[in-house]
């Protein structure tokens, strides 16, 4: 028995002394380290402890502070691996050394490849590739102070089942990475969807915006957040109860979506009439349903199936012959739903979609799939339907984002990662500043110094996607915030060293805030890292505005980025717009001499300034280089 006591004592002794030492998250399987500067492995102990870090076989020793923390730097290393770190009796696996990148921003970065599946399923289910890594840095805030570590989360390896949970830009810009270096490649992934700029900023850094300092401190009383958060979770669950509660179409003596339902006498409305959810006036709040017969052919019935439904505002649910196939809580996800086998019958079917209205106008957005898919053919589900509201709701008051507050994101997702090297940073955002586009250019400069100051890299390679196209446009020149804010993000490009911008005007999607078009997204930031930070001479961006002249009814425009020299592609230029002192823009004639654009209007004898692809969703702007890559928005003015 003794000797059993003494067992058990050098078992616990062994078992604590492991305990002792913590790594951060990031600290772990599979991580990717930057080649060719100094690395950094830190952690947590006992006050005292003696801490020895073994890696490329080489040992390095330290001990813990008094409250606990301890670093070793080690040299840089090349690229390569797999490899083995230790850090006293833990062990690290599967590490490689190569280029670590930062991608963040808002829901565009944060997108991942699970949803571009409909472009891009036969590349990402044919690919796999050991050498890439991803890490996604879960959602986390902090007003109080910047953060030790992030919260728990793993690297992946690039595999078809992992990729569907990796940022999609940053995916394909792995892609395109690793095909041209043969390097492993490092993915962090720190975006939020919806965060504004200010949320990613340091209390330093916005030291020239005391508001949104002021904001922040309102957000420190942990009481207040508290307080809002549970009042906006009660007013969201006694809607959804009321709601419920009043919808006719659960609580009536049948239920609505029912296969053998009368709908005989509910309204015919076509599918993107907007003014079944409208009064009139305003938009008509609550639970609205709509039911479809269509008819499936004897060769089809009871075989799976897929419902494509575009896009819904707000939420769904959805029912075939009665049965419930889907739900979808907010608005911009695709609707997929999968159809099982022995559902659909030979002639008539019917579909029902529960649609709820929180505020704003309910819908189905136009120019999406709307269709019932087989393997081998498709039933348009476009066109009439029936409808009927199931109650009426008052809008329900948006929720309070703390995670949009300034200071939170950077101190919780970005302090944290300070001491891991990165070779640069991918910035896809500015969607949620577009109304406040006067500030974006102080926010963003802000934001670069700042993170270039955390990571102690005055040229930290910063690579941004400029907004693409997104809703409709008048037919005559106007204003645009979303013009202003691609013209700051030019600017910055233009007078931040080390930055570079990936235009992308032309693949955006009128209906959709979240273009499906994610690869040549990250291939012309590829671009732009292959001559910033890879410092190859090649053409990496479109046509850039320099200066311009007048010469009597004319405005003569000149460019750098030029490459080859100018065209428009699929012929005439289009998208210029040019001004007299009145201030009026009208559409422009455009021409290319040389490499030289001169623009005219009839109407406008003495012009003074010009505007190019100036609107929320230049769709026709055309004016290129010969490597086939597009101009910036720009304008001549200051107005």
């Amino acid at each position: 028995m003794k000797y059993r006591l003494i067992v058990f004592f050098i078992l616990s002794c062994v078992f604590l002394s492991e305990a002792k030492v913590k790594l951060p998250v990031l600290v772990s399987d599979g991580m990717v380290l930057q080649r060719d500067r100094n690395i950094t492995v830190w952690g947590y102990a006992d006050a005292g402890e003696e801490v020895n870090v073994r890696f490329l076989e080489e040992s390095y020793t330290t001990v813990a502070d008094t409250e606990g923390n301890w670093a070793v730097i080690l040299p840089p290393a090349k690229a390569g691996g797999p490899y083995v770190m230790t850090v006293n009796e833990l062990e690290i696996k599967n590490i490689l050394i190569g280029d670590v990148w930062l991608c963040s921003g808002q829901s565009n970065m944060e997108l991942p490849v699970g949803r571009v599946m409909d472009m891009f399923r036969g590349e990402v289910e044919s690919y796999a590739n050991p050498m890439i890594r991803h890490i996604k840095v879960p959602l986390a805030y902090n007003f109080h102070y910047p953060q030790q570590d992030i919260n728990p989360a793993s690297w992946q390896e690039l595999t078809p089942e992992n990729a569907l949970s990796f940022s999609a830009v940053a995916y394909f810009f792995a892609k395109d990475l690793f095909e041209k270096t043969k390097i492993p490649v490092g993915l962090i992934n720190a975006s939020v969807g919806g965060s504004p700029a200010e949320a990613w900023i340091s209390e330093e850094g916005l030291t020239d915006f005391p508001h949104y300092l002021n904001d922040r401190d309102i957000c420190r009383s942990d009481e207040y957040v508290s307080n809002v958060k549970n009042l906006d979770r009660e007013r969201r669950n006694g809607w959804n109860a009321v709601l419920y509660q009043q919808d006719v179409g659960l609580n009536g003596t049948q239920e609505w979506f029912s296969y053998d339902y009368d709908d005989s006498d509910w309204e015919e409305v076509d599918l993107f009439d907007k003014t079944w959810g409208s009064d009139g006036l305003n938009p008509v709040n609550g639970s609205h349903w709509l039911r479809k017969e269509f008819s499936v052919p004897a060769h089809s019935q009871g075989k799976p199936a897929v419902l494509r439904l575009g896009c819904i505002v707000d939420a769904d649910s959805v029912f075939v012959n009665g049965v419930f196939v889907g739900t979808t809580a907010y608005q911009y996800p695709p609707r997929i739903y999968t159809i099982p086998a022995n559902l659909l019958k030979e002639g008539k079917n019917t579909i029902t979609v529960r649609l709820v209205s929180y505020s704003g106008y309910p819908g189905f957005v136009e120019d999406k799939p709307y269709k019932l898919v087989f393997d081998n053919e498709e039933i348009s589900l476009e066109g009439t339907w029936k409808y009927r509201q199931g109650t009426r709701m008052p809008a329900l008051p948006g929720e309070t984002f703390f995670h949009y507050k300034p200071t939170g994101l950077y101190n919780a997702m970005i302090a944290p990662l300070q001491h891991w090297g990165i070779k640069g940073v991918l910035w896809y955002q500015g969607e949620s500043n577009t109304g406040r586009y006067n500030e974006y250019y102080g926010l963003m400069k802000a934001l670069i110094g700042d993170w270039r100051s955390l990571w102690k890299q005055p040229e930290l390679p910063f690579l941004i996607v400029q907004l693409a196209g997104f809703m409709q446009n008048p037919p005559y020149p106007a204003e645009s915030h979303w013009a202003e804010l691609r013209n700051v993000q030019l600017r910055l490009s233009q007078t931040v060293p080390n930055t570079g911008l990936a235009v992308t005007i032309d693949i955006g999607e009128w209906n959709d805030v979240h273009p499906l078009n994610k690869k040549e997204v990250a291939h012309r930031l590829f671009l732009s890292a292959r001559k910033i930070v890879y410092r190859e001479k090649i053409v990496s961006s479109g046509p850039v505005y320099k200066e311009m002249r007048i010469e009597g009814d004319k405005i003569i425009l000149t460019f750098t980025e030029t490459g080859s020299g100018l065209i428009g592609k699929d012929g005439p230029l289009k998208h210029f717009a040019i001004a007299g002192s009145d201030r009026k823009f009208v559409w422009a004639e455009a021409t290319i001499k040389g490499n030289e654009v001169i623009v005219s209007n009839r109407e406008v004898p003495h012009p003074v300034a010009v505007r190019y692809a100036w609107s929320n969703n230049p769709e026709e702007a055309n004016l290129r280089n010969k490597e086939g890559l597009l101009a910036s928005p720009f304008r001549t003015d200051d107005w």
